[in-house]
């Protein structure tokens, strides 16, 4: 006898073995058993959720000679028909390869002979979203008001295809996805039935594959045991069949790309090519996987909303500390991305290797995402003190002691009546000011940390590395060395926002201004007030009218 697969042997056969859609199977009992029978029903939802299994399910019950609260025997010889597809009652259309006007007209003609044995002549029409308008339009006035001995099934993935005029005709179903624990519980049933060894966690593995098809599991199941006949169906087993990565490996892999370890990255791209798997499936995991830890983390470690294991948890609240939310859903989005792109390509490898690239290097990126990571960065190495600035760069400094300061020594910017000379042993340029504006400079300086600080985290990475100098009456200017650090702290809204502090802190009008320090410029300016300069004469500076 020839081999029959396991998700044909195993369709149910009442409305008792339908698993996962129980708000339909008893609306259709209780149809049944009261005789309130519709004429036109529209079965929706996503593949292998058992809208075809249950319309003939459905054939079957209004045609049984003896139901069984609102199931179908299936020992009358009617029951026996329709299962075997032999019964001329039944009629089932492919409406993918059958979608033209005529053969509509065809059933439109048939529905005209009542059934020559049975209660009920029943057309199921499968995809039917794939009839043309034309044929929609045949089949309205039919459906609508069709002989009391006919009754209509469409079945159909793209409910939105369907016109509204043949919406308003039927009695809408929605089948919904099958949920992970019951599609592996129907799958150690069969596995039980079928005397077949299998693990626990290599079914829940295969239940998830399925995407809430219970067809496409079985499927995947049946393809397992077939490479493994005679075996016991490991979870690693499984794993190897359909190509897959175990989540200890999205583990590694997350820890080293949130890591910067690009080297670690690639190399496990090439462990993944080196061993056979599917790179498209991977992307599609790992996006998966880091979905499940950015739910954990928005639920505040809600296990309930994660279908995994104990030990799965466990490793992705570990990860939670790791990586913030912000982080983790750029990731998302570039490898969602990627998901698209290799659906197409041929070079999957090549598009992966530069994705991780791109994760591990946001600064080669000049997007929104990136830049707010960088930023990350700079506020945790600055929570951790790390104050480093480039090289050649003396930090702002908050006090006027011999041989610190600050302020760019382009004097461009200031005021008229500022004088500037040379130190004749450091070679250190001095500004002199006018008391008021000295005054303000050297409170700005002196308040810069607090400012900063209080101003909050999404400041701070930009300004603590600003130069503090003078800009005119009444005016500060913020210089910086890197172009990063000015498109971020020159934005109008900083600038704004360091004005009103001030204002609301220091009872002073000052403006701020920012600019983009050139080549060469060490910011080591040092200013000095016109009292100060002339009790410092021991310094034999050379003043100048600018």
């Amino acid at each position: 006898m020839a081999y029959t697969a396991l998700y044909r042997k195993w369709r149910p056969g009442t409305f008792e073995d339908v698993k996962g859609q129980d708000h339909i199977v008893t609306t259709l009992k209780n149809q049944i058993k009261t005789g309130r029978i519709g004429h036109a029903y529209l079965f929706c939802g996503t593949r292998g959720t058992g809208k075809t299994t249950i319309a003939k399910i459905l054939a079957k019950a209004v045609n049984c000679e003896h139901p069984v609260d609102g199931n179908p025997c299936c020992e009358c010889a009617a029951c026996r028909a329709i299962a075997a597809g032999n019964s001329v009652n039944v009629v089932e259309i492919d409406a993918a390869s059958n979608n033209g006007v005529d053969n509509i007209r065809e059933i439109r003609d048939e529905v005209q002979y009542s059934p020559a044995e049975g209660k009920y002549r029943v057309y199921i029409i499968d995809e039917v979203h794939m009839l043309s308008t034309g044929a929609f339009n045949a089949l309205l006035k039919t459906l609508e008001e069709p002989p009391s001995y006919v009754i209509f099934i469409l079945a159909t993935t793209e409910v939105h295809k369907i016109p509204v005029t043949v919406l308003s005709r039927c009695q809408r179903y929605d089948f919904q996805r099958i949920s992970g624990e019951t599609i592996s519980a129907r799958l150690r049933e069969m596995a039980d039935a079928e005397k077949i060894a299998a693990e626990d966690k290599a079914l829940r593995y295969i239940a998830k594959k399925g995407d809430g098809s219970m067809r496409d599991a079985i499927s995947l199941f049946d393809q397992c045991v077939a490479f493994y006949y005679g075996e016991n169906l490991t979870y690693e087993r499984v794993l190897e069949v359909l190509g897959a990565v175990d989540n200890e490996v999205f583990s590694r892999f997350l820890r080293a790309v949130a890591g910067k370890n690009t080297r670690e990255s690639i190399r496990m791209v090439e462990e993944l090519v080196l061993q056979g798997r599917e790179l498209s499936q991977f992307v599609l995991d790992f996006t998966w996987y880091m979905r499940n830890l950015l739910l954990l983390e928005a639920t505040d470690g809600d296990e309930e909303v994660l279908d995994m294991t104990a030990e799965d948890i466990r490793r992705l609240k570990e990860e939670t500390k790791l990586i913030d939310s912000e982080t983790l859903m750029r990731y998302i989005r570039v490898f969602s991305e990627l998901s698209g792109q290799m659906r197409y390509a041929s070079g999957k490898r090549v598009l992966l290797e530069l994705a991780v690239i791109r994760l591990t290097n946001p600064q080669m990126e000049e997007n929104v995402d990136s830049l707010l990571q960088r930023v990350k960065e700079l506020e945790k190495r600055l929570d951790q003190g790390d104050f480093l600035l480039p090289a050649g760069v003396k930090p702002a400094a908050s006090g006027m002691e011999e041989g610190s300061g600050s302020g760019a020594s382009d004097t461009g910017g200031m005021a008229g009546n500022s004088k500037t000379g040379q130190t004749g042993s450091a070679g250190q340029r001095v500004v002199t000011l006018p008391r008021a504006q000295y005054e303000d400079l050297q409170l700005i300086k002196e308040q810069w940390s607090r400012i900063i600080r209080d101003l909050g985290a999404s400041y701070r990475p930009a300004l603590s590395g600003a130069v503090v100098e003078p800009a005119g009456d009444a005016a500060i200017s913020l210089g910086f060395h890197d172009e990063t650090s000015y498109m971020i702290g020159g934005r109008e809204q900083v600038l704004t926002a360091l004005e009103d502090y001030v204002r609301t802190n220091y009872q002073k009008e000052i403006r701020f201004r920012a600019r983009l320090f050139t080549d060469g410029e060490t910011g080591d300016t040092r200013y000095i007030s016109e009292e100060e300069l002339k009790t410092k004469i021991h310094m034999d500076i050379i003043t100048e009218n600018s």
